[in-house]
């Protein structure tokens, strides 16, 4: 009988115990935060670090190209998705302050899921119209937050980008927000998809100028997804 190699038994028995008690500490700072900061950006600095921590205890280390844009507007930051760890990697190495779309009932759920709740994130209900996404969409700006999407809609095996999802640029459409296009490399060989095994490695965050929607109508969303997944690949390997 074969034994699993070493990350295996090093992630099952430092790295997921580590990671949770993160997720409990922090998670429980993020929210006591929100009772005085209604606009997130405290619970979001512990999001960061919590980032931080899981990619300096994995042993992972980024290397960012490309300028981030100005901070003082919201965008829509749309991303290839390969890995698990490609959420630590966006919110530890880009200076805004950043929220999710997640389903709805993902708020119910301890820590992970009242953190996205109480701190501003974007839990949408397949019931939600247009307006009510918009509104929701609104309410992040006022807070000066930016949206983080994966257009893939789910996480790639291979490291291709597969073709994106037209319907979620329609969020930076109605919202007048400009898209940055992030090509992210090597975080599928921390952590590959179904495999419960993580390694340290070199990951590339690449930052690509961000595409105006301004004048755009719904019916471009799907040209717009053609334009961001060829910017992303062709910074991917």
């Amino acid at each position: 009988m074969k034994l699993p190699p070493y990350h295996w038994w090093r992630t099952v028995f430092f790295l997921i115990p580590a990671i949770a008690v993160y997720t409990m500490v922090l998670g429980i700072i993020s929210l006591l935060s929100t009772l005085v900061d209604r606009h997130g950006h405290t619970a979001h600095r512990c999001a960061r670090l919590w980032s931080w921590l899981i990619l300096r205890t994995t042993g992972v280390r980024v290397t960012v190209k490309g300028d981030a844009p100005t901070a003082d507007a919201s965008y829509v930051f749309a991303a290839n998705h390969q890995s698990f760890y490609d959420i630590p990697v966006m919110f530890a190495s880009l200076p805004f302050s950043m929220r999710i779309p997640a389903k709805a009932s993902l708020g119910r759920f301890p820590f992970i899921g009242w953190h996205l709740r109480f701190a501003g994130h974007l839990l949408l209900d397949h019931k939600d119209r247009a307006a009510a996404v918009l509104k929701k969409m609104q309410r992040m700006i006022s807070d000066q937050a930016s949206l983080v999407i994966f257009p893939e809609g789910t996480r790639s095996t291979d490291g291709v980008v597969l073709p994106l999802k037209g319907g979620v640029f329609l969020m930076a459409i109605d919202s007048e927000l400009p898209v940055v296009p992030l090509s992210i490399s090597g975080t599928r060989q921390v952590m590959p998809k179904g495999r419960l095994m993580t390694c340290p490695g070199d990951v590339t965050l690449t930052i690509h100028e961000p595409i105006s929607t301004e004048g755009m109508t719904r019916a471009s969303a799907r040209a717009l997804a053609g334009r961001v997944q060829a910017i992303i690949a062709g910074d991917v390997s």
